[in-house]
């Protein structure tokens, strides 16, 4: 098939950097449609372990065309001390380009978001503070600066100061916080767009010529389908849509160019921040599991919160993103524990189950899951297989289940963090 998108089946985290780049060594064209250097993806090969936060994974590899859709939103600073800390690794970056719509995060984003968090006390969102929902925000509002006024001559000073006044405004006068250097701003942004315009081109069009021409395609997803926007735990989600459909408005492209979409998740279920998770664990069994799984933030370091599989999220997975297949990532950390548990379905306070994914979390929150019992894989390690015929038993009913009660088949199997670790069906 010509073309694959990657998605994060769950609330991100999902392990879809290993997934990435074991089918970018593969493609010809890696492609990355929406958010930020919000996203951060793990990528462990044998030149060592990069921790790629905008920059399609597909840059580890020389002869991989590497992409950023117009659906993004760039803090350009960020972005150059990425290209330069893999320059520095000897990974070249002359093959990235960048769509010139893309919207620009600027300074006042960053402050903007933090200010917000902080003014919203217990009821904070739990962003990342990188300005990236105030950036989309402003291309709602058809206020923002793209990347084509960034690389431009003689667009960014006189945008970037009127845009920057009004937001020096609300910085003040809501925030009483003093206001941002625009002649400062300015300068240095100029600055950046001097460095980044060799990057820049309409990926709408490159995308579409790779796809008539026969090349390999690869769209990376960034965080999970319950951090979607509209589809997602609202308002505990992010400000793009990481489902297979944002691949298209992110990409320009047609959902025909579209011919296979794996999801990502783990063998049990993580979540980064604020709101309801009803198989959540609080007990001895979910600090394991986290110990165990290294479950901390590839960008922030924050903990993560760790429960048992949640088959109601990933039907909802399938379904909205159209998945044809499953990578479940991390089996092994399942290992050691004498029982383990998959939730099935949920119920409601009055006692009524319901198998699907409700649309809001108020509702979820008052959710419980219905829990079923399995038996576990024994103390040995699983690490070491190199083929899905060599795991336990006990592993392959495991995995079988999961494939029933989701309703999807599991093509990818990971024991570990390694490309090696990755067994294929």
């Amino acid at each position: 098939m010509p073309s694959k998108v990657v998605v994060g089946t769950q609330w991100g985290d999902e392990g879809k950097g290993k997934i990435i780049d074991i089918l970018a060594s593969r493609s010809d064209v890696v492609v990355r449609s929406q958010g930020g250097n919000n996203a951060g993806h793990t990528v462990e090969n044998e030149t060592g372990v990069y921790k790629l936060r905008l920059i399609p994974s597909g840059i580890l590899y020389p002869a991989v065309d590497c992409y950023i859709g117009c659906g993004t939103v760039i803090d350009p600073q960020s972005l150059l001390v990425e290209i330069d800390e893999l320059t520095a690794r000897g990974v070249t970056c002359e093959r990235l380009r960048i769509d010139t719509r893309a919207h620009v995060v600027m300074p006042w984003h960053i402050l903007l978001d933090s200010l917000a968090e902080d003014a919203r006390g217990d009821g904070d969102i739990g962003t990342t503070r990188r300005g990236i929902g105030p950036c989309y925000m402003d291309k709602a509002e058809r206020t923002g600066l793209r990347i084509y006024d960034l690389i431009t001559p003689g667009e960014l000073e006189e945008k970037a100061r009127r845009i920057g006044r009004l937001k020096n405004e609300l910085i003040t006068k809501v925030y009483n916080q003093p206001a941002l250097d625009l002649d400062a701003i300015i300068a240095d942004y100029k600055a950046v767009g001097e460095r980044l315009r060799p990057y820049g081109a309409d990926v709408s069009v490159l995308t579409h010529e790779a796809y008539k021409a026969g090349r390999e395609i690869l769209f990376e997803g960034a965080q999970g389908t319950l951090l979607d926007l509209d589809v997602g735990t609202y308002p505990f989600v992010t400000s793009s849509n990481p489902i297979s459909g944002g691949v298209c408005t992110g990409t320009g492209i047609g959902p025909t160019m579209i011919d296979q979409v794996v999801g990502v998740s783990k063998a049990y279920t993580t979540r980064v921040g604020k709101g309801p998770f009803p198989t959540e664990l609080f007990d001895q069994v979910g600090d394991a599991i986290r110990e165990k799984g290294r479950e901390y933030g590839t960008n922030t370091g924050r903990p993560r919160r760790v429960g048992w599989f949640d088959a109601v999220i990933l039907r909802h997975a399938v379904r909205v993103n159209g998945l044809t297949c499953l990578a479940v990532n991390k089996l092994d950390t399942l290992c050691g524990f004498d029982t383990l548990k998959i939730c099935t379905a949920y119920r409601r306070p009055d006692g009524s189950v319901i198998k699907e994914f409700p649309p809001a979390f108020e509702e979820l929150e008052q959710c419980t899951a219905v829990l079923e019992e399995l038996p576990g894989f024994g103390d040995g390690d699983i690490s070491g297989a190199r083929s899905f015929a060599e795991l336990p038993q006990g592993c392959k009913d495991y995995i079988a289940r999961l494939e029933e009660v989701c309703g999807c088949p599991v093509r990818m199997v990971g024991v570990g963090p390694a490309r090696s670790q990755n067994l294929e069906r």
